[in-house]
């Protein structure tokens, strides 16, 4: 179902839509785990800054929306800020009735799990829609994969054919990685534009190797979106999927394997752009953010829960990342005291999360300005 709406009209509505319930509930993961060891929340926030809104509940827990809507945070007892960061000299001195119920006198198994329940309730969101989408639509699976797998024709421009590729060749796995269908051998090429991968085909009942050079293609979607794509110039023999029914269990496993690969492309994407095989202009921000969601939302409910199944996937392996002041880095810090038995010395901690507030900062406003400088209005 699409909504007849003007397109900055989606853009005003995606945006909050999308962050405001992935904040909330990464958020209250955090809060929910932590109200179950006893740790008292003082405060919960859905963004940053000056408070618009909000009520106290009967457990003196503050509740509010705030004006600067790119995050949210829960700030625990005993935090000396939102970014939960530790006050040394305050948690030392801490009478008995302040050690009740504060987050930095809590073991540390709980408190690592309290950090930890922020990202792990985004990703058991994630997992949540895509296998709602599985167990009501099915597994997309070709109606006959040898037919899939096997090359029909070429494109104009074709570096498989310029290789060696022949019309009647099955395709069986790019850089020995074995591949099942047609949109493996898509997602496995278009990742990788410039390289040359090892293409192996079925040919007279033996399998045969040629390496293949990757064409980098830019693409355009119906909103002037451009990415920058492998291809080599292939079409199968078949295009017709069916839709097979799955169980819970099973739908629930498609989506992990489905999640995963999606980390994989993350992962590939970030370490190409630290290559220089790809370009920073590739980055993301909340401006981007923004006018995706307002586009997917443009398309209807579901391309709407489907791009916010990635955010919130996105949401947290940005999360996890080891860097002070994000959850991985108190994952990190707390890793540390696990092995050193004791915790990092308040001077360390500082440093550290000073300079990883800095980097964040600096992120935030590097990837704000690229936002505008690829944006049409802005851009070339």
């Amino acid at each position: 179902m699409e909504f007849d709406l003007p397109l900055w009209l989606y853009y005003v509505i995606g945006f909050p839509l999308l962050l405001g319930p992935l904040v909330t509930f990464h958020e209250l993961g955090h809060y929910l785990v932590g109200r179950w060891f006893g740790v008292h929340a003082e405060a919960f926030s859905v963004g940053f800054g000056e408070e618009i809104w909000g009520f106290t509940d009967k457990r003196g827990t503050r509740w509010k929306l705030s004006a600067l809507p790119l995050g949210g945070y829960v700030q625990f007892k005993g935090d000396m800020n939102p970014a939960s960061i530790p006050d040394a000299e305050a948690t030392a001195r801490a009478s008995a009735e302040e050690r009740t119920g504060s987050f930095h006198h809590a073991a540390l198994w709980k408190r690592a799990l309290i950090v930890f329940a922020g990202p792990a309730t985004n990703i058991l969101l994630t997992l949540g829609i895509f296998a709602s989408f599985f167990a009501f639509y099915g597994k997309p699976v070709p109606a006959d994969v040898d037919q899939q797998m096997t090359v029909a024709e070429f494109a104009e421009i074709s570096t498989a054919r310029e290789a060696g590729i022949a019309v009647g060749d099955r395709i069986v796995a790019v850089e020995g990685e074995r591949v099942e269908d047609f949109r493996d051998v898509q997602d496995s090429v278009m990742l990788y534009p410039g390289r040359t991968l090892d293409i192996t085909v079925v040919r007279d009942g033996a399998e045969r190797t040629f390496a293949v050079p990757v064409r980098s293609v830019e693409m355009t979607d119906r909103f002037g979106n451009a990415s920058r794509i492998g291809m080599i110039g292939v079409a199968s023999g078949g295009s017709e999927l069916e839709f097979v029914p799955q169980g819970l269990g099973s739908s629930l496993g498609l989506a992990v394997d489905h999640s995963i690969g999606i980390v994989d492309m993350m992962v590939t994407g970030i370490g190409q752009i630290f290559t220089g095989e790809r370009s920073v202009q590739e980055l993301g921000g909340p401006v981007k953010i923004a006018k995706f969601s307002g586009e997917q939302l443009s398309l209807g409910a579901m391309a709407f829960i489907n791009f916010a199944a990635l955010i919130s996937l996105n949401l947290a392996f940005i999360n996890l990342l080891p860097i002070p002041a994000l959850d991985g880095g108190h994952l990190a810090f707390y890793a540390a005291e696990a092995v050193r038995r004791k915790p990092v010395g308040p001077r360390g901690q500082e440093v550290a999360y000073r300079a990883g507030v800095a980097l964040v900062l600096m992120l935030m406003v590097f990837v704000t300005i690229n936002d505008l400088a690829t944006l049409p209005v802005f851009g070339n």
